[in-house]
């Protein structure tokens, strides 16, 4: 299994990552004074003596994959265990960028924000090295040992752990390349100066990555260059006290995760779309009925007209949308004065869904008032009755199987919409999230179980939606056949 594929997979099956994550350590160290080093590729004797923590290393490499005990993980993804280790973390942090400004006119290098106050383990992951910070006053109160194999293999595989649970579809930590272990708040490699507790801001701590000589190491035409691709901050604490409550299982985590999603999407899409379907319902029949009363020549601009957002993709739509009701228009600077803005607000998502969905109810009423019998229609005006009592008590009930399919086709259409949405009204949470928003950005968030179910609760609705239709359908075939007999 590839990287990609393992970071894509493993948020939606959280109790299965730490293991596939500890299957994959196997890594082995060599060491300078003050800095521990593991080779990805050394073996070694997990029984050799370990050196003191900050005292310099054996000649000796060790395999730190210690123990083939399983981590432990919390619920909430923010402490791990391993049974074994005098030591677990907690307040697990991940940070995807950083930045790379100025801090009062002083370049300090790209700098990850970590608490507002020193002391965390930190590690910053690039391309082929990862640095891991442990303070050595922790490392010495929690009993982690730089030069020890078996210490490096349980805070490995606890990082590699909560890193992949974390990482929401981003790179994570992998046993391959270099890593280095250090006590020292500051640790240079191959030209790049890897900072960590910096106090940069009063009360404000940061990991810093500089070149050696100051310079930017994130461009591209430096010959120091590093390709960073995560940072992550956590509290390493003694075993005893960290109390880690995994994620429950069967019929318990189905009901868990029914409880703790968020079913804003849900509500807003019925809203949206019950309330499109109405005006869809009005617009598409006024329009079918209008464009077959004028003129031959004008019915083909008519009906180019209202058809024509069918054809367009949905982002056409929603552009064509944003520059007719954007601020920049009189139209939308008039919305604007008025006190109610269109643009990003919950009565977008109703104009997206009407002005996409609306061709199939127009074309559907049409089609149906066309096989009307004309002759009909007129024996009806030479009794003396009024257009609007044709349209309602003959053109209506004839006609009305093919409304109603319109109308549900409509309001699977309107429920689906995506792109002209987005444009139009953003992604709001509890105002302009619907469900098909919702399944984009959880998937892009790496929250693959969440978008698992709203896709599950959308196909609900659309097989709903097409048995309707196939029912309706074989209730006015029967109906029309019994007529004919």
């Amino acid at each position: 299994m590839n990287n990609t594929l393992f970071t894509r997979i493993a948020p939606a099956f959280p109790r299965f990552a730490p293991l596939l994550a500890a299957c994959a350590l196997a890594m082995a160290i060599a060491f300078v004074p003050g800095t521990a080093h593991a080779g990805a590729d050394d073996e070694g004797d997990l029984d050799a003596p370990n050196a003191a923590a900050g005292a310099p290393a054996a000649s000796t490499a060790q395999d730190d994959s210690s123990s083939d005990d399983v981590v432990s993980i919390a619920a909430d993804g923010m402490s791990a265990s391993i049974d074994g280790s005098p030591f677990a973390l907690e307040n697990f942090s991940r940070s995807q960028v950083g930045s790379n400004g100025d801090v009062d006119g002083v370049y300090e290098g790209y700098r990850y924000f970590v608490s507002d106050e020193p002391g965390s383990l930190g590690v910053i992951a690039t391309d082929g090295l990862t640095v891991v910070y442990v303070p050595a006053e922790v490392a010495e109160a929690v009993g982690f040992d730089a030069g020890s194999s078996e210490s490096r293999g349980y805070l490995k595989r606890l990082l590699v752990a909560l890193d992949a649970q974390n990482s929401k579809g981003g790179a994570t930590l992998s046993v391959e390349g270099e890593w280095v272990f250090s006590g020292q708040p500051e640790i240079e490699q191959d030209g790049v100066a890897y900072r960590f507790d910096q106090e940069l801001k009063p009360g404000e701590y940061y990991a810093c990555v500089v070149g050696a000589d100051g310079s930017d190491v994130t461009d591209a035409s430096n010959p120091s260059y590093v390709r960073l691709t995560h940072a992550d901050f956590a509290t390493l604490s003694p075993a005893d006290q960290v109390s880690v409550v995994g994620a429950p299982e069967g019929f318990a985590a189905l009901a868990s995760f029914l409880q703790n999603i968020d079913y804003s999407p849900l509500w807003v899409t019925l809203k949206t779309t019950l309330t499109a379907i109405v005006f869809i319902f009005i617009l598409g029949l006024l329009a079918a009925y209008f464009s077959l009363r004028i003129p031959a020549r004008a019915q083909d601009i008519a009906d180019s007209i209202f058809t024509i957002p069918m054809v367009l993709p949905p982002t056409v739509c929603g552009f064509l949308l944003l520059l007719a009701f954007g601020k920049n228009t009189a139209l939308g600077q008039w919305f604007i004065d008025i006190g109610f803005p269109l643009i990003f607000s919950w009565q977008a998502t109703v104009i997206a869904a009407v002005v996409v969905a609306f061709p199939l109810m127009y074309r559907s009423a049409r089609g149906a008032f066309e096989n009307l019998d004309p002759n009909m229609l007129d024996a009806a005006r030479t009794l003396g009755w009024s257009n609007a009592k044709i349209f309602f008590k003959l053109m209506l009930p004839l006609s009305w199987s093919s409304i109603a399919a319109g109308t549900v086709l409509s309001f699977a259409r309107a429920l689906g919409e995506f792109g002209a949405t987005l444009f139009l009204a953003g992604n709001y949470l509890g105002v302009t999230r619907t469900i098909p928003i919702a399944i984009y950005f959880e998937w892009m968030n790496g929250n693959t179980d969440v978008a698992i179910f709203w896709t599950v609760i959308i196909m609900i609705f659309s097989f709903i939606v097409i048995l309707f239709i196939n029912l309706w359908s074989r209730r006015t075939t029967k109906y029309r056949r019994g007529a004919d007999a």
